[in-house]
């Protein structure tokens, strides 16, 4: 008689075995709700749940990879830009991203979006086009603060690409010739200031040493007498000066 039991009752016991058994991979956590309420997180590896009690929940703890698409966004000197992104997060706490958001997934994309808005428009265009380093790095720390009560960490963002529309960019290319016409002109000047301080200082030094500028003379007179169909005159008075350069330069 109670041979005839045997069997349905094995049968019956496998069955709640195999539903009470569970396993997750070792980047997967199970959070398990008994009648409702939160009763702990599971794994990796085998468990034991309670079934029809035991209700889970299965969260992946691998970096979560979100493509931002193209938002359209006014910077702060009111000019219309392009941006999109990519944001990096991965969930450390399963059981508050379970509890405390509907879908933490579509939660994080969506903040993902007005956060991205929200910085470009604070600054100006220029500070997009060469800042990108201190907006990525501005825009994880808004998202990490926003997230954190979800259980999430926002590991990085990348802004990926920033357009803009041609008539800015003819206007931006006239700016950057007009930069590198002034950056020109400003090098030109220092130059010319340059020669002119060495000039007042070397008319300052012949002044005071009249034998210096004498000497300079005779220097540039030499350096003309090399070509040997000129004649050289020079302003002195002093006959044996002249006469000692006129036989230094037939010797040459």
């Amino acid at each position: 008689m109670i041979e005839e039991y045997i069997i349905p009752i094995l049968v019956i016991a496998v069955i709640i075995l195999s539903q009470s058994l569970k396993m997750v991979k070792e980047y997967e956590r199970v959070v398990i709700f008994r009648l409702g309420r939160l009763s702990g997180v599971k794994g990796p590896g085998l468990f034991l749940i309670i079934p029809i009690i035991d209700s889970v929940v299965k969260i992946d703890l691998r970096v979560v990879t979100i493509d931002v698409p193209k938002q359209a966004v006014i910077t702060k000197d009111n000019v219309t830009v392009a941006v999109d992104a990519v944001i990096y997060y991965k969930v450390l706490k399963p059981a508050a991203a379970v509890t405390e958001v509907e879908n933490y997934k579509f939660a994080t994309a969506m903040l993902s979006q007005t956060t991205l808005r929200d910085v470009i428009g604070q600054i100006e265009l220029d500070a997009v086009l060469s800042e990108r380093e201190t907006i990525n790095k501005d825009i994880q720390e808004l998202l990490d603060a926003s997230t954190d009560p979800w259980g999430i960490k926002v590991t990085a963002v990348t802004l990926r690409d920033v357009s803009i529309d041609d008539t800015m960019l003819r206007a931006i290319a006239k700016q950057a010739e007009a930069e590198r016409e002034k950056r020109a002109r400003i090098i030109l000047s220092e130059g010319e200031f340059m020669a002119a301080e060495k000039m007042r200082q070397a008319a300052q030094l012949y002044q005071d040493m009249p034998a210096a500028i004498k000497l300079r003379e005779f220097q540039t007179i030499a350096e003309v007498a090399r070509e040997k169909n000129l004649i050289v005159i020079s302003s002195s008075s002093n006959t044996a000066e002249i006469a000692a350069l006129s036989k230094a330069f037939s010797q040459k």
